[in-house]
């Protein structure tokens, strides 16, 4: 089985990472990135297109065609954004999107990257935790081939690449320290990516991926 991925959020830090490791990954021999700002990254296998509503798919919708995954990593913090914004972006974007590609691509492995802390109830006190876990239950609902929620918690960027978040170049010190207490504490970006393509490949018994999961994932 070869994987033709589309990548959403390749202009952010989760995105531009998994990204990376598709492209260099023998066993993906095509992605399509969806952005509404180019990402400044060429290659042979990637074809890029510039969008600037994600609500409105439809002139599109063509392009989207052929494709048997979709590492969804595009998001936001809800750090000072009203909830009607954080919900309308995180919720209903998120599941027109997955809907739209579930009609193109129903053998489509789709991997939504969640959070740590996520409410499967969607009854708990953060209006974030509860979003995202309405977004990750109706996920599951679509007819998908399989779909998988990525909740890594913290992330180290892979070196090199340009999308790191600034906290982390001052974290970068600190990781080794947290490894040596807890081997599931945080996770790379690699080890991230790697996991998707492996779950899309040969499947896995669980379908909420926390980071034990990934690493474990990552080296299958």
């Amino acid at each position: 089985m070869k994987i033709k991925a589309i990548v959403t959020g390749a202009t952010g830090m989760v995105g531009e990472g998994v990204l990376h490791e598709c492209l260099n990954h023998p066993d993906v021999e095509a992605v399509l990135v969806i952005n509404r700002r180019p990402c400044g990254m060429t290659h042979p296998k990637l074809k890029e297109i510039v969008h600037e509503d994600f609500f409105n798919m439809r002139n599109i919708a063509g392009d989207l065609e052929g494709y048997n995954a979709c590492y969804f990593c595009l998001g936001m913090s809800s750090v000072g954004v009203a909830h009607e914004v954080y919900y309308r972006t995180t919720y209903t974007l998120t599941l027109y999107f997955a809907e739209l590609l579930s009609r193109l691509n129903p053998d489509m492995t789709f991997c939504y990257v969640s959070g740590v802390g996520t409410d499967s109830t969607e009854k708990g006190k953060y209006h974030w935790a509860r979003v995202k876990g309405k977004t990750e239950n109706d996920l599951m609902k679509l007819p998908f081939k399989q779909v998988f929620a990525f909740r890594p918690g913290l992330m180290k960027p892979t070196k090199g690449l340009k999308r790191a978040h600034k906290l982390y170049a001052y974290l970068g010190w600190v990781f080794p320290i947290i490894k040596l207490f807890s081997k599931t504490s945080f996770v790379t970006l690699k080890e991230v990516g790697l996991a998707m393509i492996n779950v899309t490949l040969h499947g896995y018994a669980e379908k909420i991926i926390y980071p034990k999961d990934i690493i474990a994932l990552s080296k299958s």
